[in-house]
């Protein structure tokens, strides 16, 4: 029976110290990075890959030392346009963001896997570098042959989904108007029955 008396307090201790360590943990930099692509084909046969990623401090302290790294293009399938693939910050406060954007030209027809970014931070009460990774993206189909856009595909899929439904109303609102309005020979037969 003595052993009962120190189980619950143990229990109740061990229960706060995992609780404590766990908010404790949860108080430094927590980086969130979304990476997206977006494909434009240009006039002279090419295509231009717009690249950005932002990096979020989702976590309650700053985090220091900020390197985000994207050089996973291969320098034979693109161009660097405009911008740089890597950059460095000095800080990222919590509840702050950051973004890094960049153009590339593509050069060869390709299905294009790009790996997440790496960013790498200091936290000023860990010795080594932490490092946090973008979201993934999805496949990349650099000069895919594309069917061209047609212009009026919108009102197709509208007339196919509506047409009847259109057309009903319009018979309808038609008919109302036809017995609604008063036609010009009988307000002329009722006009002159008066005047007699």
């Amino acid at each position: 029976m003595a052993n009962w008396k120190f189980g619950p307090p143990i229990f109740i201790l061990a229960a706060l110290l995992l609780a404590v360590s766990t908010i404790a943990s949860s108080e430094g930099p927590f980086i969130v990075a979304h990476k997206k692509a977006s494909l434009t084909r240009l006039k002279s046969g090419s295509e231009r890959v717009s690249v950005s990623i932002d990096v979020y401090n989702q976590g309650f302290s700053t985090a220091y030392d900020v390197t985000l790294n994207d050089d996973n293009w291969s320098r034979d399938l693109f161009d660097i346009v405009a911008g740089n693939t890597s950059i460095s910050w000095e800080r990222l406060d919590a509840g702050g963001a950051l973004s890094l954007s960049f153009e590339l030209e593509a050069k060869t027809k390709t299905v294009f896997y790009s790996p997440p970014a790496v960013i790498t931070f200091r936290i000023p009460t860990k010795p080594t570098l932490q490092e946090a990774y973008s979201t993934p993206m999805l496949p990349l189909e650099i000069l895919a042959d594309r069917p061209p856009e047609k212009k009026f595909d919108w009102a197709k899929k509208l007339l196919a989904k509506y047409g009847s439904l259109f057309s009903v109303i319009t018979i309808v609102v038609s008919f109302i108007y036809l017995v609604a309005t008063p036609s010009k020979s009988g307000a002329a037969k009722g006009g002159s029955k008066k005047k007699h």
